[in-house]
């Protein structure tokens, strides 16, 4: 899938499901999955650093 592709999928779901919440619903949601991306990210950083802490922790034989 490319980039394009990939955010209009996300634009037509969004639509999709905006059309059925109510506004407080659909505050709440977005909190949600802000959120959510927000601590998938900052995972997935810790990952990658952890990571490269370990890569650089092995010591080859001498």
């Amino acid at each position: 899938m490319n980039p394009c592709e990939l955010t209009f999928g996300i634009t037509s779901l969004a639509n999709t499901i905006a059309c059925k919440m109510s506004e407080d619903e659909l505050q709440i949601t977005a909190a949600f999955f802000t959120q959510l991306g927000d601590t998938l990210a900052t995972i997935s950083v810790q990952r990658a650093i952890c990571s490269k802490n370990s890569a650089s922790d092995v010591k080859l034989p001498t």
